[in-house]
This record gives structure tokens, sequence and C-alpha cells, in this order.
């Protein structure tokens, strides 16, 4: 996923301004009383409470019943008259500053057809004429009904004074108009690098699409954020993160500027959601971390935990690498980013320092790729390694047992499921689905889930993600019974990917996940009772607020 440029107010007095407007209760023994209140085990099942005790340090006391005796002297107390308490959600798969741009660019993720996409373009180039280059993103042709990319000739036709550069709601291609493709020296004589495909018209001339590693033949000319910028980009997030209701996330992919940018927003106190960092990269994640993951940090917030690596593009822009050609592209298979030796490579210099592997994996062939280099370094690097396959969209039904090996976790994103399942029929045909998506089938076999959404790909809605696990059907309801119903989980089991499950997949459940005696007091409190909703009143479920550490860190207005 790419960052891009912005243009903001000063980020010092914005991240002080956030952390001054959140009301807080100072460190001290509390309780919070009242409550319709329920979590999970370590085991997955539902455990009830009325009250909870809070330490100094923001940990989990104890969980009380009604009839249990609430003690003589506490420092605080609040009564929250009955309503619904849950452990805050974890989002096991994120982008953390791409959701911040992403709010605060050109955002095309609720546009319905290509004409509505220019007007968009144009009205935003026409109210910002400040910008040298209108940057922003979330475009899907698949949405817009389109049968084909968009071409530089229809972004022309938005803007043709500066240069556009648009990435796709994936963030696996990017979308330029003629002044970008110029400023990057972009014609009919250049090259789609490896790993990546330039979108070619008739005689060879760049359409204006760039897959995958092609993006940066463009992005390497686009004007790059500065460090207010960025701070501004990460409060936003946070801000959009904690409404939601999630207390902590894996941000995959993390650059040095990104956790450069967690440090700045650590450092001034402003620091509110838990992020469990995956390096951009060996590279990158040794750069950061030096001889291994790092400590936690600024009271458990921050921690570098891993590298993320990718095997494959996506399936929207046909760059998931498959065993077979793609049903409505013949001539394509996708493409796979490192040969067989390189992710051995990769992953055995991350494992020796101690950093756990994510690896993106879409396509099938992709996956088994994956596979057969952890079944490979198992062999070497023993203990609780916790291998993550990302995204694990399209597995072939013969490698599905392989994710019960090994301790890999498969981290999996519920509503690519529905956003995606007619394009999937698309891209395969009816006969190469049975390993797609395959949630239930992944615990059956021994593996273990852990649910997030791809924000900024699909909104960081983890309601809309915990309906759809159990469902596998979208908001409309459809299709009637879901979409291969047998790949559905329990409505516990949903639940638990996306608290115990997530946590555990960033090597966090002895802090986070559930609400247990010594682990973070990290909850929140919403308007019903999620397992008493019905999947539509569970995907309209509001947080009223959210508590990280004890502490009120966001309140609905």
């Amino acid at each position: 996923m790419a960052t891009h440029f912005i243009r903001s107010s000063r980020a010092t007095v914005l991240a002080a301004a956030i952390a001054a407007a959140i009301p807080g209760i100072a460190e001290a023994d509390g309780i919070v009383d009242n409550v319709n209140g329920m979590t999970l085990d370590k085991d997955g099942k539902v455990v009830r409470f009325q009250a909870m005790l809070v330490t100094p340090d923001g940990r989990v006391g104890k969980l009380l019943s009604a009839k249990d005796k609430r003690p003589d002297k506490l420092d605080w107390r609040v009564d929250f008259k009955g309503r619904t308490l849950l452990p805050g959600m974890i989002d096991a798969h994120g982008h953390v500053m791409e959701l911040g741009f992403r709010a605060l660019e050109l955002d095309l993720s609720d546009t319905k057809s290509l004409a509505e996409a220019q007007a968009r373009i144009a009205a935003y180039a026409r109210a910002n004429p400040e910008k040298s280059w209108i940057i922003g993103g979330g475009w899907n042709q698949e949405t817009w009904g389109l049968g084909r990319f968009p071409t530089t000739a229809d972004l022309d036709a938005a803007v043709g004074d500066r240069p556009v550069w648009l990435a796709r709601a994936d963030g696996h291609a990017s979308w330029g108009n003629s002044a970008a493709l110029k400023a990057a020296g972009i014609t009919a004589k250049s090259v789609s690098p490896a790993g990546g495909r330039i979108e070619k018209a008739a005689g060879g001339q760049p359409a204006g699409v760039f897959v995958d590693a092609a993006q940066a033949l463009v992005a390497k000319v686009v004007p790059q954020p500065l460090g207010k910028d960025r701070n501004a980009a990460f409060i936003k997030a946070q801000a959009i993160l904690l409404g939601y209701g999630i207390t902590a996330t894996a941000d995959m992919g993390t650059s040095i500027d990104d956790w450069l940018t967690y440090r700045r927003i650590g450092d001034l106190g402003a620091l509110r959601v838990r992020i469990m960092s995956y390096g951009a990269g060996v590279d990158t994640t040794v750069q950061i971390g030096g001889t291994g993951p790092t400590p936690w940090l600024y009271n458990d917030r921050l921690k570098l935990v891993g590298v993320k690596l990718y095997a494959d593009g996506a399936l929207g822009s046909r760059g998931a690498w498959l065993k077979a050609p793609y049903a409505d592209a013949p001539g394509q298979s996708g493409a796979g980013f490192m040969t067989d030796a390189l992710i051995r490579n990769l992953m055995s210099r991350a494992s020796m320092d101690g950093y756990q592997v994510a690896v993106h994996a879409i396509g099938d062939r992709a996956n088994a790729e994956v596979l057969d280099a952890i079944d490979e370094m198992a062999q070497t690097y023993k203990g609780d390694r916790r291998w993550r396959i990302e995204h694990a969209q399209v597995v072939d039904p013969v490698d599905l047992p392989r994710f019960g090996r090994n301790g890999i976790i498969a981290s999996m994103q519920p509503t690519h499921e529905t956003s995606d399942r007619t394009m999937a029929e698309a891209r395969l045909g009816p006969q190469r689905l049975a390993g797609a998506y395959a949630w239930a089938t992944m615990l059956k076999n021994g593996g273990k889930l852990a649910f997030g959404s791809d924000y900024p790909v699909e909104r960081p809605d983890p309601w809309a993600g915990w309906a759809a696990a159990f469902t596998r059907q979208d908001a409309q309801g459809q299709p009637f019974g879901g979409w291969r119903p047998e790949e559905a989980v329990t409505r516990e089991q949903a639940w638990y990917a996306f608290t115990g499950g997530a946590a555990y997949a960033g090597f966090a459940e002895d802090r986070i996940g559930r609400l247990a005696p010594g682990l973070r007091a990290d909850f929140i409190i919403v308007d019903r009772d999620p397992l008493l909703a019905s999947p539509t009143d569970l995907r309209a479920t509001k947080v009223q607020e959210t508590w990280i550490g004890g502490e009120r860190v966001w309140e609905r207005k």
C-alpha cells in the first residue's frame, strides 16, 4: 500500500489538542459497575459479569457478578446503568497510516461508476488549486461495472492541468493521468518490472494503470508527505479506529517513516490505540528493531513484532498468483513476487533474529509457495513461531489441511468475502471456489484464525466483519442462505477471531484480547448485546465509549 501526500495543520498542536480533549480518569483503583458485561475466556467460551475492578496501572483486577461484594474503598466508580460492555476489538490486519491519509485525501471508495468518480476527481481538483499533485485512492473498476481498467484518457477528462495518481481500493494498482506519466518519464518503451505490470493500450502505449511493483515507476516522483502531515494522518486514523471500538491493531507493512510517526505521537503522549507493527520487508524491519523485536513501548501501546512479506498481488488487479489461468483472462495467471529461494532467504533472515513472519498470499499458487516455505523453515526454526499467512483468500483444497501444521495462523478478512465474491466467481470460475475464504475449514484442520479488515481496503468495521463471518452474507442479506455457507464459523468463533485470536496472532495474548485479571482493561461500551442481535442489528452496532488501559479515550458525541 502506498503512502500519499497531503496538506495539514501543525501536527504538534493537533496532537496536543487531541490529547487534551480525551476525557480520562486518573490512575487509581476503580470500578466500572452495573454493566451487561461479556467476554470470552482463553478457550472461546462466553463469560458474563456485572462489574469490573480496574487496577491503578490499567489492568483488570477482577470480574464481579451482581452478588459479589464491591470494595468499600475505591478512588473512582462509573455506573453504566446496565449498558453492554465488551473487550476492545482487535483488527489483525490493517494499514494505519494509509487509513489516515485516505480520510484526508481524495477518497473514491464510495463511487459507483466511472462518471461519478470523474466528477468527484474534477471537483476535488477545483477545490484544491494549491495542490501540485492530486493524490487519493479507493477506486474499484468492479464496483463501477466497467469491465476493464480505467485509462489515462478517462483521468485526463477529469483533470489535465497537473498530475493525478490514485490507488486502487486494494492498494495493488494505481491509476495516473498523462501529466503523472510524463512526470515519471513513462513511455511506450517502459518495461514492466518483476512482480508488476504496466497495462498497455493498442500500439504498446501505457494505458494508465500500474499493477503491484510497477506502481513504483510513478510513485518515485510523487511528492512525499512531511512529518507534520504524517502526524495529522495518524491522529485521524486513530480517531476512526477508536470510533469503531478497535483498541488494538496489527499494522501490516510499517515503513521507517510510519514507525517514526508512531514514536513522535507516543512521545507527545497522544498514542491511544495499541499497535502491533510488522515492518515492510526484512531490511526495514531490521533498521527499526536491530537485533530483534522491540519491547512494548508507551505502556504497551507499540511494539515491532515481525516482518511483512508479499508473495503475490490481489484478485481485483489480477495480480494474485494462481495455479491455473484466470477464467476471465486466460492469458494471465498473476505473478509471484519472490522466487522459492528468495522467500526462504528472507524468512530465514527474519527468523534468525526472532521476528515473526507474516506473508501476504491471495492466490492458490502463492499460498502453496508460502506453505512449502513454512514446512522447510519449521525444520530449522523450532518453537512458537506463529507463521502468519495474510489473506489466504484462494487456497487449493489439497493445501487446506497444511494450515493445521507448524502453528500457522490464517489472518483473514471476512468482509473481503462479501465484497469480492462475485469478482472471485468471475476470476476463478465456479469449479475453483472450494478453497476460497475457507474460514470453517481452517479451524477444522487445526489452523488458527485471526480476523481483521485490511483497512482502508475495507472499512475498519469489526461489526460488519463479525456479521459476515457467521452468515457469509453482505449488508443486504445476499446471497440468500450465505455464499458457500459451509465455510461460516459460529458467532462466538468469529468474535474470538476479532479479539483473542487477533491478540494471539501478534504475540499479545498475555496483555490484550479478553477481559481477565492481569490483562489490560481495554473495553468498549456498545448500544446492544451482540450475542442476541440479528446480523442486521449487529452490523448497526454503535460504540458509545472506548476505554484503553482503564482510561476513557473516546466517547460518541
